[in-house]
């Protein structure tokens, strides 16, 4: 990894943001690019103000940056509407990894689809790091998923190359489905019958999730699989907190993301609702 973008909109979202890519160009010495978007559907005045702002805190925390964390750092305003403004920044610098703040949470409603952040993950080539958590550390335990779907396998294999999971323990989890008991008469299955068909599935789980793995240096993985009992998005957040994960790795675009500018349910939820940092990674150019 040598180049980390981080996207700040000045906000204690962002602190988190700027905290966890400082933790990441440290560990790999890699340059950081610290970008602020500037909206420029304003008033020329109020647009002149923020921009002068704007670029005077950018160029402190850039000399913060260089001086007191040994970070080389590279600030730059841009003049676009946030989500234009980070996706273009994002193509003409090409950087390894993009690290954003979490989305604003309202108090009665979540909502993630059309925010910045979510548009920002659909429509960039290089991976994403939303930071939920304050930054304690570098990470520990990453949990990682699959769908099983080639979407999933490709961005198992861009993890591993960006060496994020080299120094923490790593879990991959597959949450497998179990069609019979969601049939309208599964309670008229005697209980012993629902736990050998259960035990059933979660063997034919393993070994599916084997087969997948095999094509991949990554067989090595401690693999985790699991019941939907509930939605996919739960069971992958309920396995974070038993396993203490600190980060969870997740395709943008799996058996659930098929258009191109989608990202697939699963992730979309676990990225509206997660309270730990969510790496979201969409597939390469071409794919």
């Amino acid at each position: 990894m040598k180049t980390i973008m981080v996207a700040t909109d000045l906000s204690e979202r962002s602190d988190r943001a700027l905290r966890r890519a400082t933790l990441l160009a440290r560990q790999f010495e890699a340059a950081m690019l610290l970008i602020h978007v500037v909206d420029d559907d304003q008033p020329r005045r109020i647009v002149d103000v923020e921009w002068d702002e704007a670029s005077t805190l950018l160029r402190q925390m850039a000399a913060t940056l260089r001086d007191v964390d040994g970070v080389a750092c590279e600030p730059r305003v841009i003049l676009a509407s946030p989500f234009v403004g980070i996706a273009q920044a994002v193509a003409d610098a090409a950087p390894d990894i993009l690290v954003i703040g979490s989305h604003r949470r309202q108090v009665l409603r979540d909502v993630f689809v059309g925010t910045t952040a979510e548009r920002t993950i659909r429509s960039v080539e290089c991976p994403v790091l939303m930071a939920n958590a304050t930054p304690a550390g570098h990470y520990r335990h990453v949990l990682q998923t699959t769908d099983l779907s080639d979407g999933s396998r490709d961005a198992l294999l861009r993890f591993q190359a960006l060496g994020l999971g080299d120094h923490a323990r790593t879990s991959l989890i597959y949450v497998f489905d179990a069609p019979a008991l969601r049939l309208a008469f599964s309670h008229s299955i005697p209980k012993d019958d629902q736990k050998h068909y259960l035990e059933d599935e979660q063997r034919d789980a393993a070994l599916e999730l084997a087969r997948f793995l095999s094509s991949t240096n990554l067989a090595r993985l401690r693999q985790i699989v699991r019941y939907e009992a509930s939605q996919a998005p739960h069971e992958i957040l309920k396995a974070a907190t038993e396993e203490h994960a600190d980060l969870i790795v997740m395709s943008t675009h799996g058996r659930s993301g098929l258009a191109k500018m989608l990202i697939g349910s699963v992730t979309e939820q676990v990225l509206k609702t997660a309270q730990i940092d969510v790496l979201a990674i969409p597939p390469q150019r071409g794919e």
